[in-house]
C-alpha cells in the first residue's frame, strides 16, 4: 500500500531540502558578496549532478537531443541562474524567513502560467491554496 503519490513525496524532500538551502545560504553568505556566494553551490550542483546522471548510466550527448527540448531545457538553467542570483541577494539582506516564502510567489505564478501555456485546469480546492499562498506572500511583503 502506497502511503503518498511518487510525486509528492519528492515534491516534499525538494521542499525540507530547499528550506535547508535558504539557512545554510543565508549563513554561508555572511561574509561574501552574494554574487560570488552564488557560484560555489552551482558548481557543487554541477558535479554532483553529472556524477549522478554518470553513475546511473544516464548520460547521453547533450547535442543528440531534438532543437526543443534542448532550447527549453537551455531556458530553464538560464531562469534558474537568474532566480538564483536574484534569491541569494535576497537572502544577503533580508530575513530567511521572509525571503523563502516571498520566493514562494512561484506558485502562484506557476500555476497561472500553467494554465494559460500548458492548458492546465487545477481543481478549486487547488486554487484555493494558490490563493492562500498568494495572500500569504502579500502579508509577508506588506510594509506597516
Amino acid at each position: 500500500m502506497q502511503i503518498i503519490d511518487g510525486w509528492l513525496y519528492w515534491a516534499l524532500l525538494s521542499g525540507l531540502l530547499a528550506a535547508m538551502t535558504a539557512i545554510f545560504t543565508k549563513v554561508g553568505l555572511k561574509d561574501v558578496d552574494p554574487d560570488y556566494g552564488t557560484l560555489i553551490p552551482t558548481v557543487v550542483i554541477a558535479v554532483v549532478i553529472a556524477g549522478y546522471v554518470y553513475f546511473l548510466d544516464k548520460w547521453k550527448n547533450p547535442f543528440a537531443l531534438n532543437a526543443r527540448t534542448l532550447l527549453f531545457l537551455t531556458l530553464s538553467g538560464l531562469a534558474t541562474a537568474a532566480s538564483r542570483v536574484c534569491y541569494f541577494r535576497a537572502l544577503k539582506t533580508g530575513a530567511a524567513g521572509n525571503v523563502a516564502p516571498v520566493d514562494k510567489l512561484r506558485v502562484v505564478l506557476v500555476a497561472v502560467l500553467a494554465f494559460v501555456f500548458l492548458g492546465e485546469r487545477p481543481s478549486a480546492r487547488a486554487w484555493l491554496g494558490v490563493i492562500l499562498v498568494g495572500v500569504g506572500v502579500v502579508m509577508i511583503g506588506w510594509k506597516k
